[in-house]
């Protein structure tokens, strides 16, 4: 599979950007798990971090970058530049993780 090179500033260090093909994103929408609910309403009591939702953003975060670097390919892009994340409640205990960017050419990357 190809490389993609991802930057949430506008341009790439170093690179020319040659062609912008759009916009491209990645989204995943994911709902708690009531064993994990019950383990994080436990660590609410006592402190801490909440691990079991730490594992899970994680695991959305790179399932969504994955989205992208594929949407991405698709138009036949090598990277994708301005890369922001956004979040939103669908439900009660349902989140959507999305990502969002500009997919480009980048000079001199095989793509």
């Amino acid at each position: 599979m190809s490389k993609v090179l991802l930057s949430t500033t506008e341009f790439i260090y170093g690179q020319k950007i040659i062609k912008h093909l759009g916009l491209v994103r990645g989204t995943s929408i994911r709902s708690r798990h009531i064993g994990h609910d019950i383990l994080a309403a436990l660590r609410g009591i006592v402190g801490g971090e909440i691990h079991e939702y730490t594992k899970l953003l994680a695991e959305s975060r790179e399932q969504v970058l994955d989205r992208i670097m594929q949407d991405a390919r698709e138009l036949g892009g090598n990277a994708v530049v301005g890369l922001h994340f956004s979040t939103s409640q669908i439900a009660s205990g349902a989140a959507e993780l999305m990502v969002y960017g500009t997919a480009v050419v980048v000079e001199g990357i095989e793509s």
